[in-house]
């Protein structure tokens, strides 16, 4: 597409702050405001610049505030900021509270027909013909709402110099190709972009300027969608759920990406996916897909998996393999249900009445959501196990830069695993099997699937109590001796999930510990410390139970910070009952505001605790 647009008559000339300030939209839920956030992400993101998006929305379907914060930074910084030095307010029931949250010097955009009182003298106003530019357009009356938001795409292209050629392949990108809906919002942008060229002096340093060669064969995508994504990849045949915040976004990814998995020869589905009536019955069918012998999984939050407790426990004590994705919101009770947080950890590690140790990864990125969305399908049945992948709604409902994901070359890990052929030749060397006895001292058994035919393969399933040849016992030394073998092959599986990451300093007496989306943060926190001199190890945990390595980091540190999104600092708990060595020297250091981790936070309270 060919533009020609009028650009600015007079450009500031002050010292320009160039890719590195948050630009916040406030507007109301419902009014179409993600179509206009996304392109701006996609703009800026085609512009090379790094980027990422965070949506802060009410948890009704319309009308109440939402605020989305894009972040540009030149040297890849994409946590939280604070505060966004420009604010976009279109929802006049906060305008007030949004214009005093810009910081000194930076800039608020508003709706000419307000006729809003400038408060403050200290930042700079820009007003746009929001509502008559839209009218003028002649926009059918049922789109004026959502194509309304496009006006502020344009004045924020114009002002900050987004280019309108980049705008437009992100609305083309953003609309999956159809150009029909690109060219009416488009419109709209061009519009806007035109009318604030020729009436706005611009009066601020804030600008985006176009990286060459930058985000080289990068991806922007969410951590849902690149959880489902790794779950089809990774074969799984069954997949049940009951819609949640904010998880649901998940099990959509995989109907959208469902065809993947078609059969290349005949064209048929491969993979089933069902909404059940509520969480227990969606856990309840994967489980008994997963004792079937397909691979399963659901994707639920904090609400739904304290109703899939029981079967949980059903699938950890009966060793029935399946996933089950937890993308925490915050609670207790019905909580925030469109706030991030940590705060299910200890939870979903525990979870089933009794003595259970969930497996239980840690995802801290979306091409980490990829890669344990098939890891987590092959950890199951290898340890014939539920396997609990706790995500959060900031990694799994915002967009993310990442490198193209690394697709799994292996192939599928069926653990012990007896078809017809393998059930005979062990019988012929064994003169036995049966389905709870520890042959090769790792507390995993074998198992068969359901219909093998063989006279050998049946037994029974039990979540009550039962010895190692699957008969009912009420024997305490069967209970000790069948939960002492499941024990040891979780405590086991500490070796073999994910590692934890370790970013070292030099000679450290300072070491960080944490998790998941936090990442971000503590990483600029980390170079704003190395910048004062001030050097200190970072490791993030990735799985639980915990590798060794992370006791080993803990006592090589005169003091460990451990950093976490929720009130009680639970990766704390679980560390201290862990280990059998002191841990004054350990800090816990939690937030759990239902906000997305800032360096900020970070940076100010390990400087405050160290005395700087």
């Amino acid at each position: 597409m060919v533009l020609d647009v009028q650009t600015s008559q007079t450009k500031y000339e002050g010292q320009k702050i160039v890719n590195d300030f948050s630009l916040t939209a406030a507007t109301k839920n419902g009014t179409g405001s993600q179509t206009s956030n996304n392109v701006l992400v996609l703009s800026l993101f085609k512009m090379g610049i790094p980027v990422n998006g965070k949506n802060l929305f009410p948890s009704n379907i319309k009308g109440l505030p939402t605020w989305y914060t894009i972040r540009a930074n030149k040297d890849g910084y994409v946590a939280r900021q604070n505060a966004a030095a420009i604010t976009v307010a279109l929802n006049v029931d906060t305008a007030a509270e949004d214009v005093q949250k810009v910081p000194p010097g930076g800039v608020c955009i508003l709706p000419q027909e307000w006729n809003w009182t400038k408060s403050r003298s200290d930042i700079t106003y820009y007003e746009v013909p929001v509502d008559p530019m839209v009218k003028e357009a002649g926009i059918n009356v049922d789109l004026r709402e959502r194509v309304a938001n496009m006006v502020y795409v344009g004045a924020v292209a114009q002002l900050f110099d987004i280019p309108l050629d980049i705008v437009w392949q992100a609305l083309v990108s953003n609309f999956n190709g159809k150009e029909k809906p690109a060219k009416l919002n488009f419109e709209m942008v061009k519009k806007a972009y035109e009318w604030t060229a020729a009436n706005i002096v611009k009066q601020d340093p804030y600008a985006y300027a176009p990286i060459p060669g930058g985000n080289p064969n990068k991806i922007i995508i969410t951590g849902n969608e690149a959880a489902g994504l790794g779950g089809l990849f990774g074969g799984v045949q069954v997949v049940a759920w009951y819609p949640i915040t904010p998880s649901t976004s998940l099990v959509d990814a995989m109907f959208d990406h469902q065809d993947l998995r078609k059969d290349p020869e005949t064209g048929a589905n491969t993979v089933a996916i069902m909404q059940a009536e509520d969480e227990i019955a969606a856990i309840g069918t994967i489980i008994g897909a997963g004792w079937a012998g397909a691979r399963s999984m659901t994707a639920t939050s904090g609400p739904g998996i304290s109703l899939m407790a029981e079967f949980a426990g059903l699938a950890y004590f009966a060793e029935i393999p399946c996933v089950i994705w937890d993308v925490t919101r915050i609670g207790p009770s019905t909580g925030l249900p469109t706030r991030t947080s940590q705060g299910d950890l200890l939870f979903i590690h525990f979870l089933g009445h009794g003595d259970t140790r969930q497996i239980t990864l840690l995802p801290g990125n979306v091409a980490e959501c990829f890669e344990f969305g098939w890891r987590a399908l092959d950890y199951a049945e290898q340890y014939q196990a539920p396997v609990f992948v706790m995500s959060d709604l900031d990694i799994g409902m915002n967009n993310w830069m990442s490198d193209p994901f690394v697709y799994p070359t292996e192939d599928l890990n069926r653990g012990k695993t007896l078809n017809l052929e393998t059930l005979t030749q062990f019988i012929a060397e064994k003169g036995e099997w049966y389905r709870y006895k520890d042959y090769d001292q790792d507390g995993i058994p074998y198992r068969t699937i359901p219909g093998t035919n063989h006279p050998r393969a049946a037994y029974f399933t039990r979540g009550t109590g039962h010895n190692e040849r699957a008969i009912y016992s009420e024997r305490s030394e069967d209970w000790v001796n069948n939960l002492g073998r499941i024990h040891k092959k979780i405590n086991n599986s500490r070796t073999v999930l994910p590692q934890p990451i370790v970013l070292s300093g030099k000679n450290s007496k300072i070491g960080i510990i944490s998790y998941g989306s936090n990442d971000p943060a503590i990483l600029e926190a980390h170079d704003r410390f190395a910048a004062e001199g001030i050097e200190i190890d970072y490791m993030r945990v990735r799985a639980l139970p915990l590798a060794q390595s992370v006791h080993d980091f803990i006592h090589s540190h005169e003091r460990v910070y451990v950093i976490e999104n929720n009130f009680d600092g639970q990766l704390s708990q679980i560390i201290r009952m862990e280990t059998s060595k002191s841990t004054e020297h350990m800090v816990p250091l939690p937030l759990g505001d239902g906000l997305p981790m800032t360096a900020d936070w970070v940076h100010e309270n390990i400087s405050s605790h160290e005395g700087k």
